[in-house]
């Protein structure tokens, strides 16, 4: 039996990243409560750590989640698996009126980045939370689009190969579109890209984020790095690794001395140049796994905001 103080949860992918946020939330004095962790692999190390930490368990994943007595009080499912593992799991929980916060790029509800956008879907029955490099970068698009219109968006994130697992790697083609989408829609540039770079180097390096913005005609750079400056320290406060690597650049380009566009000709303005890096905090995985940690602090920071906006508008989370 739950207490009425605590919003019940259940993670769905025994993972990295579902053992990682697994680990994150139990450590947590905050509202949620893990109750189930699920898996499709007996001998996962992920389920066996759930085991041992007292969280009920199965290896016949959604359908498996249905069945278990725990699934009667969660809110709220976290899918940690892939794109198309997330298509097939929805269908199975929509009938059953639990929220789902996606955590592949299965973009099947709204983009969700927490900093940006999360008050507008905290009702929503599905929240997609984009990718690592769009939690990481979308929030950036949004600083500099607060300050004056961003025509064009280009991110670059570079990973450690070492921490690009199975799924990583068979949704890189997902990872670019999504995050591209998420740039646009909830980021606000006008067009974007993403590239992803998976970097063998040993030891592993830690995660980067390089975001390119173009902003037309003239715009004030003072205004502009104080709304990054600002946008980190907000990302920075559920995420305690992510912080700039240097400080915000700015390149001028004027009539006579334009930029020249392959895809849309020449360009005038200021090209806006912001170098993030992202330290994960090694509760599962190493440090170097910026990447998985930024998306577990993420989903997580979401899912307390969701509880508690149900504690408010219910009285009671339960």
């Amino acid at each position: 039996m739950t207490t009425t103080h605590r919003y019940p949860v259940a993670i769905i992918g025994s993972g990295n990243i579902g053992t990682d946020l697994m680990i994150k939330i139990l450590r947590s004095d905050g509202p949620l409560e893990v109750v189930a962790m699920v898996g499709i692999d007996p001998s996962s190390d992920g389920l066996a750590r759930a085991t041992r930490l007292g969280v009920a368990t199965t290896a016949e994943g959604v359908d498996g989640l249905l069945a278990m007595d725990e699934f009667a009080d969660v809110r709220l499912v976290f899918d940690a698996t892939s794109a198309g593992a997330h298509r097939a799991n929805w269908s199975t929980l929509k009938p059953t009126g639990v929220r789902v916060l996606d955590l592949t790029p299965a973009s099947i509800g709204p983009f969700c980045v927490p900093v940006v956008n999360l008050d507008e879907h905290l009702d929503a029955p599905n929240l997609n939370m984009v990718t690592c490099g769009g939690q990481a970068t979308v929030p950036i698009a949004a600083a500099v689009g607060a300050v004056a219109p961003v025509s064009y968006a280009e991110i670059i994130s570079s990973i450690s190969s070492k921490s690009a697992g199975p799924g990583t790697r068979a949704n890189i083609d997902e990872f670019t579109e999504t995050t591209a989408a998420a740039l646009r829609d909830v980021g606000g540039a006008q067009r974007a890209k993403a590239v992803m770079i998976l970097n063998p180097a040993d030891p592993p390096i830690l995660m980067r984020n390089t975001v390119y913005c173009l902003v037309d005609g003239d715009t004030e750079h003072t205004a502009i790095e104080a709304s990054i400056t600002d946008m980190v320290e907000r990302v920075n406060a559920y995420v305690p690794g992510y912080r700039l690597k240097q400080r915000v650049q700015f390149e001028t380009f004027t009539a006579e001395n334009p930029l020249y566009i392959p895809e849309t000709g020449k360009f005038s303005g200021t090209r806006v140049t912001t170098m993030l890096e992202v330290t994960g905090a090694a509760h599962y995985l190493p440090a170097y796994a910026g990447n998985l940690d930024i998306m577990t602090s993420a989903a997580k920071a979401t899912a307390e905001r969701i509880a508690v906006h149900a504690a408010q508008t219910t009285g009671a989370t339960r």
